[in-house]
């Protein structure tokens, strides 16, 4: 069987109630590097935990902690002969394993700029088409509201979007097992604080799921210093005309989250929003913001 089928299938039956069980078997596929020179096997396993914990966020935690638990418990028989120590010899073990995931970390958030980029300018190109698309939907002949079948475009970048999120939330559960160091978190804040006039969409959000993931462990006295400057530039951004309402909100979250000293507010019970991502929960924000404000007071 191959390895891609089966550690598939071990991480789609894992969960925290069945976590050490199935962990031992993913690692013990990666351990299967052993035979191996240039820990191809480990790189998959690696690749497989990464495509999974992107495209389940709310997950990020449980699959952190599996990389923790990987990097303790691969073989130090699993060798790289391609990547060697300062003494020449073939880095191995959990040493190896930080080496691949750093690597991975730094190759999927290069590309996944570049593939939302792609993506979104794909479609803006069909814009025009999916408008259409909704407003059909939106009042059909009878009166009654359809579903609306966007362009593959469209599907295309939502996903990009959701993977893009899904990866900076996972690096930063990945910075709370101390698996990525401190200086890594304060280069990617910088990265998403770099356009100060005209900040984008998913840089805004990137940034408010990086900090309220780890904003807390980087809020020390000896790191209080940039932490003002980065939560100084996030406030003017509240105030940028071309920053939209949206973004805006999310990132008076994230002050607010900072002004209560990292304390979230009490989280309402899963089981009353079965339906709504968390997308949906912000826009039934944003639309109760407004109706507030159109009150007629009475």
């Amino acid at each position: 069987m191959s390895v891609d089928r089966k550690v598939k299938g071990l991480l789609n039956k894992l969960t925290m109630k069945r976590f050490d069980s199935i962990s031992d078997k993913i690692i013990a596929w990666a351990n299967k590097s052993k035979k191996e020179k240039d820990g191809r096997t480990l790189i998959q396993v690696i690749r497989l935990v990464f495509e999974k914990a992107t495209d389940e966020a709310i997950w990020s935690e449980m699959y952190a902690r599996l990389c923790q638990k990987m990097m303790e418990q691969i073989s130090p028989k699993v060798q790289d002969h391609g990547i060697k120590n300062s003494e020449g010899k073939p880095i191995a073990g959990g040493q190896l394993f930080r080496k691949y995931l750093l690597n991975r970390c730094q190759e999927d958030f290069e590309r996944g700029w570049v593939a939302k980029e792609a993506t979104a300018a794909a479609a803006a190109s069909k814009a025009i088409e999916d408008q259409a698309a909704k407003s059909a939907a939106e009042k059909k002949g009878d009166g009654e509201e359809g579903i609306a079948l966007y362009s593959e475009e469209y599907y295309a970048a939502q996903k990009a979007r959701r993977q893009g999120l899904g990866l900076i939330k996972f690096i930063g559960e990945l910075f709370k097992m101390q698996m990525l160091t401190e200086r890594i978190m304060h280069e990617c804040v910088k990265k998403f604080l770099r356009n100060v006039e005209y900040p984008e969409e998913e840089e805004i959000e990137s940034l408010c799921t990086l900090l309220t993931t780890v904003g807390k462990l980087l809020d020390t006295t000896k790191a209080r210093a940039h932490m003002d400057v980065y939560f100084l530039r996030m406030k003017e951004f509240t105030k940028n005309p071309n920053v939209n309402f949206r973004m805006q909100f999310k990132l008076q979250d994230v002050l607010e989250l900072r002004e209560r000293k990292w304390v979230s507010r009490p989280a309402r019970d899963p089981a009353l929003l079965p339906c709504l991502d968390q997308e949906s929960v912000y826009d039934y924000q944003f639309r109760a913001q407004i109706c507030w404000s159109n009150r007629v007071p009475g």
